[in-house]
This record gives structure tokens, sequence and C-alpha cells, in this order.
């Protein structure tokens, strides 16, 4: 259930109803992958992964899936065509002032969903949910592929953030968005994080199912 497809009305019934209402924000970056993947393949998985966690929790009786309209940009020192980059304090800025807004409507339930592994960015928003606690005493959910239990079913190169448009990232495209990755171009990218040749849609499923049973598994933790 998409938050901003929702009236007034309709979303003070969704307080109102026996189950839990959990808000999903997916976060991305508008970055080159390489020669042959979008720049907007960051927020394009995230906003899969919320897709994915909604679908599988719609008939669950005990919490009901929102999802925010996306932050598409993120931090990054990339400074080469299609790089659209804001500072720390703005992705900070905005992440704060969302989930408090949300808090104050009684929503306080949030978790931010990423896929822009930078070490400026993931240091941002675990400085954004500790920067909510301490103001309102939230407790905001932050999935963090790399530290969730169930990483070890992940690529090992997923799990370090060393995937960027690489075989792994490339197949997750491939699984949601295939007319989006231009395959003429596979071969020309950069074989530093896996061939992107190699990539497959199946491939891409997989990890998805594996990524959207750990968001999943931080939803019910809120609950």
């Amino acid at each position: 259930m998409r938050f901003a497809e929702l009236s007034s009305p309709q979303l003070a019934a969704l307080r109102r109803g026996p189950r839990v209402p959990v808000s999903l924000l997916p976060i991305g970056a508008v970055r080159p992958h390489g020669p042959h993947a979008p720049l907007g393949t960051d927020q394009l998985v995230s906003q899969s992964m919320c897709e994915r966690a909604a679908a599988r929790l719609a008939t669950d009786e005990h919490v009901r899936v929102l999802i925010l309209p996306p932050l598409g940009y993120g931090v990054t020192r990339c400074a080469t065509d299609g790089a659209v980059g804001i500072g720390q304090e703005t992705l900070h800025s905005l992440i704060v002032d969302v989930c408090t807004a949300l808090g104050e409507q009684g929503l306080p339930r949030v978790v931010l969903v990423d896929n822009h592994s930078a070490p400026e960015q993931l240091a941002t928003l675990r400085r954004a949910v500790h920067t909510v606690a301490l103001r309102s005493g939230q407790h905001i959910g932050h999935l963090d592929p790399a530290r969730h239990p169930v990483a070890r079913r992940l690529p090992e190169r997923f799990r370090g953030g060393q995937c960027h448009a690489g075989r792994c990232e490339t197949s997750l495209v491939l699984a949601e968005r295939p007319e989006l990755v231009d395959t003429a171009r596979l071969r020309d990218a950069p074989d530093r994080d896996g061939s992107p040749a190699e990539a497959t849609g199946a491939e891409g499923e997989s990890t998805f199912d594996t990524l959207t049973t750990m968001l999943v598994e931080v939803i019910r933790e809120l609950v």
C-alpha cells in the first residue's frame, strides 16, 4: 500500500485498525552504474524490496505495510556524468524530519530501506536513527544487509558492499526491470565487482527473496 495514494480519512482509518502500520522509506542514490545499468539502480532495488515485503505481508493479521515516497538522492562522491548527490547533513535532516512528522501523526514505526552502500551514506542513516531516538523516543528500523543474521545467504560481494554495477546488482535489475539493462554493453563494464555479463534475472530473484526475508524480519521487530 502506497502512503501517498491514501486519502486523509483512509490513513486515519488505518491508524485505528487492528493491524499495526509500519512505514517503509526507500532510499537510493543517483549515480552511474557502469555503461549498462540505469542511474537510479539503487532506488529501484530499494523500492522493489519494499514492494515485495508489502506483498509478502499483505494478508498478515498484525502488520500493515505502508510504502512512503522514496528519497531518490543520496550521498555520493562520484563526479562522473549522471551523478547527482546531496550532502550528509541534507540527507540526515530529510530522514529525521520525515520520521518525526510520521511519529507526530501516530505512525512512529519506520524502516529505512537503502541500497546505496557508500560508507558516508550508511553512517548518515545510522546517525539519523540515533537522532530520532533521542528527540522523540521512536525506534526506527534500518535494514543493513551486511549485519543481518540472514546475510550469509547473500553473495559475498553483496554482504561486503562490493557489488556496485557488477554481477549481483545487475542481476537485481534484470529481475525487476530487465528493459533498463543495456545488454549490448554488459561486456564493456569493468569486472571489479563480478562481471555483469554473468548476471541473470534468476540470480536477481534469489537475491531479492533473501533481501525481502531480511526486510520482513526488521518490520516484525517493530511490532
